[in-house]
């Protein structure tokens, strides 16, 4: 091979690497609609589903006190709201499940027939609300 061909191809070969197929630069465009998309995935988290999540906390608190003091009939009160009242709107569906269960779980607190069943129940609870948190992003301090 000649000298000259020899460079033609280094200097081609050359070329050929320093123009790498980069990603682009996303579109100004792009990025208002991953910006919307973002607003729209933290939308959920308002005042009304914190304020909602505040009395879920207080009645799986009320309901677990009563399963410490070995009082099943008190339980059932707090497991009955937790497995029938009205959810928040707008919650995406992927923490949707752990409200679900959640729900399952309260209502097995309810249909217990002992304490040692409804106490098995009432971590069901536990199990789901703390999947929600993680799984939504909220830390406990």
């Amino acid at each position: 091979m000649k000298t000259g061909t020899l460079l033609l191809v280094g200097l081609a070969l050359g070329i050929a690497a320093c123009s790498k197929n980069e990603p682009a630069a996303p579109e100004p465009a792009d990025e208002m609609a991953d910006e919307a998309a973002m607003e729209m995935a933290v939308d959920w988290r308002n005042e009304a589903l914190i304020e909602h999540m505040h009395r879920h906390a207080d009645y799986v608190d009320e309901l677990n006190l009563a399963l410490e003091e070995g009082d099943l009939a008190a339980a059932r009160t707090p497991a009955y709201w937790l497995s029938q009242h009205d959810l928040v709107e707008g919650l995406p569906p992927e923490l949707q499940i752990y409200a679900d269960g959640m729900r399952a779980a309260a209502a097995a607190v309810g249909a217990a027939d002992n304490l040692e069943e409804a106490r098995l129940a009432a971590e069901g609870i536990d199990v789901q609300c703390q999947g929600c948190h993680e799984a939504a992003g909220f830390t406990h301090d």
